[in-house]
């Protein structure tokens, strides 16, 4: 069998081949206009014409750099190119033609009938020349019957561009069998010679031929149809890639490695937040922000959303080394912005703020920084009370003495009804810098969410890393339901109840509905190509200390006033008496010194009382407290 070598045909080799396909192109004219019998004195002539033709071709072929091109990959730019050149040529053909027929000896050197018949055949010689090699060196590197049959959803600008993708990529090793569109007048019609089908058509087409990959390639999407057609290929164990957003592409084209596999975040996507852009830019510029935990999820995507409006100077407030570096590569290397300060500290040192807040002197406050894992705090409530309660309270009371305008602090649903530590550590948080509005020159408010998708700690994070390794996944309860938001999408919300807030608000975040966790275990399965109970195994751990099966946004003495934006409400709370809660917060302060971990819960059920603990060593306390009440 030929075998084309991998490497590029070299350009000298490319011009001459294109030079004799001229030569031939130029006999055969002819020939076909003297129906195969040339008159005697042409032959003469064509002893000068045929150098005189490949003379004017090849100038043409330097100027226009045909020659230039990758004979494997030509597509219709490389037709347009030839198209060009022979015309340019056959023109200068023409213009000789007038030239010498006027001033010189009243005839032609090439009869016109001649300079037509060569540029049709010049253009159909050179582009079957490129397209031949192209399908063959396709056929012997990657034949069709080694292809996987793939379906594009898509038929518009995207789909095209995927197909040819596709088809200039030897490795990609993928055929278009279908395109889908929900598009009534594209029905039926073929696209690059592929037919294009209904999305309900699907199913006949599973039916019909074995389908390896469907790949969504259509801008503008609406989240429920990427949903509608995600669910449907899975049902079907059929692998979903995505084309990604056209600003990714690599000199403004796509390569077949651009293409990647659908993530469990596209399931759970939900249409994009209008935001209220002028009210955010009239809170935050020309201020300078401060964003403590800003090297985690939540607090570096604040950073980002906040430099969008121009703030005078964030300050990254973070205990973390290593993300901390990480952040100001991405902010300068990426993002090409500079008004940012990286201070590394630990919002539980009172003397470290309080410099932070002297040097800076920030306006607004962001406060990320807090220990989220409830597992981990339920093992350590000294850490959850010194990090979530008396951090707060430091940062708090530090933006109240320098006058900040505004203090945001990020809270959890887990705040709500909490059945462990740190769900009871936040609320406590919520419940002190609530009760601080009554005195504070500060406005300071809440903003509470479910699980942000993708964050550290993360069960998609966990999931991903269970798969990779090959399994089995670790459920806690098959009935475990949560609450999922993307990262961005909250910290969208969390500046935009910021902007609104008039003060003592604890917003709520319309969380959508709540996914069941073992459901998006399996489709996490299934989005990897995998077969659940072959090829992974699904294993059930036991609710973790701490851990309830349903997350709730307000507890049962809490109801809500809507806002101007349809994904944010205000939640109504009982008031406390801040003269009170801090009196309480002494007592609990204290207990840190002892590090008895029973006192300290024991003192958090007393300042939060609604706070039960579940699967934990601290429901004792609870029966003990109900004894007492007794």
């Amino acid at each position: 069998m030929i075998r084309f070598p991998k490497s590029y045909t070299p350009r000298w080799i490319v011009f001459l081949i294109d030079l004799i396909i001229c030569g031939i192109s130029i006999s055969a004219s002819f020939l076909l206009r003297f129906n195969f019998k040339i008159p005697p004195e042409y032959y003469i002539q064509l002893g000068f014409i045929i150098p005189y033709v490949l003379f004017f071709r090849s100038i043409t072929f330097l100027i226009f750099k045909t020659y230039a091109g990758i004979i494997r990959h030509s597509g219709a730019k490389d037709t347009e190119r030839i198209f060009l050149v022979a015309i340019s040529g056959s023109l200068v053909f023409t213009l000789v033609n007038i030239i010498n027929f006027f001033f010189f000896n009243g005839t032609f050197i090439i009869p016109f009938g001649i300079v037509i018949i060569d540029f049709l055949l010049t253009v159909f010689l050179m582009a079957s020349f490129r397209l031949a090699t192209k399908i063959l060196y396709q056929e012997i590197y990657n034949p069709n019957k080694e292809k996987t049959s793939v379906i594009i959803y898509g038929a518009g600008q995207f789909g095209v561009i995927t197909k040819r993708t596709l088809d200039r990529d030897a490795e990609s090793k993928y055929k278009v069998l279908a395109f889908l569109d929900i598009k009534t007048s594209n029905i039926g019609k073929a696209l690059e010679g592929v037919t294009i089908y209904h999305p309900d058509y699907l199913e006949n087409l599973l039916q019909k031929d074995t389908i390896g990959r469907l790949i969504i390639a259509k801008e503008d999407i609406k989240p429920e149809e990427k949903h509608n057609i995600i669910e449907k290929c899975l049902q079907y164990d059929i692998k979903v890639l995505s084309v990604p957003d056209i600003n990714t592409w690599i000199n403004g084209e796509l390569s077949f490695n651009q293409i990647k596999e659908i993530k469990i975040e596209d399931l759970l996507e939900r249409p994009p937040i209008v935001l209220d852009i002028n009210k955010i830019k009239k809170k935050i510029l020309n201020k300078t922000v401060l964003v403590t935990g800003a090297a985690g999820s939540i607090g570096s995507e604040i950073v980002r959303q906040i430099m969008n409006f121009n703030p005078a100077k964030i300050i990254l407030f973070d205990q973390a080394e290593s993300p901390l570096y990480d952040m100001e590569l991405d902010l300068q290397e990426k993002f090409h912005f500079y008004n940012f300060e990286i201070v590394i500290g630990n919002i539980a040192d009172e003397y470290r703020v309080k410099k932070l807040f002297e040097d800076y002197k920030p306006s607004i406050v962001y406060h990320a920084a807090a220990y989220k894992h409830v597992p981990m705090m339920e093992n350590n409530p000294t850490e959850a009370l010194r990090t979530n309660i008396i951090g707060t309270k430091i940062i708090a009371d530090i933006s109240n003495k320098f006058k900040v305008e505004q203090f945001v602090m990020v809270s959890t649903d887990k705040a709500v009804n909490p059945t462990n530590i740190m769900g009871a550590s936040k609320r406590i948080a919520e419940i002190y810098i609530q009760s601080f509005n009554q005195i504070s020159y500060t406005n300071f408010i809440t903003t509470r969410f479910g699980n942000v998708l993708g964050s550290n700690g993360s069960v998609i994070l966990r999931f991903k890393k269970q798969i990779d390794k090959g399994g089995p996944i670790t459920v806690t309860h098959p009935e475990i339901t949560r609450y999922f938001m993307t990262i961005p999408e909250a910290c969208q919300l969390v500046l935009e109840a910021g902007a609104i807030s008039k003060g003592k608000e604890i917003f709520i975040f319309d969380m959508g509905k709540s996914v069941k966790i073992l459901d998006l275990a399996k489709k996490m399965i299934k989005l990897s190509g995998l077969t659940i109970g072959r090829d992974i195994q699904i294993k059930y751990t036991g609710l973790r200390p701490g851990e309830k099966l349903y997350e709730e946004l307000l507890n049962d003495l809490e109801n809500t006033i809507p806002t101007y934006h349809s994904k944010i409400m205000i939640a109504k709370v009982r008031d406390y008496n801040f003269d009170e809660v801090c009196e309480k917060f002494n007592e609990l302060i204290k207990l840190k010194e002892d590090h008895n971990n029973t006192e300290i819960v024991l003192k958090m059920k007393e300042i939060v009382p609604e706070f039960k603990s579940q699967n934990s060593i601290y429901e004792e306390l609870d029966i003990e407290l109900q004894n007492d009440d007794n």
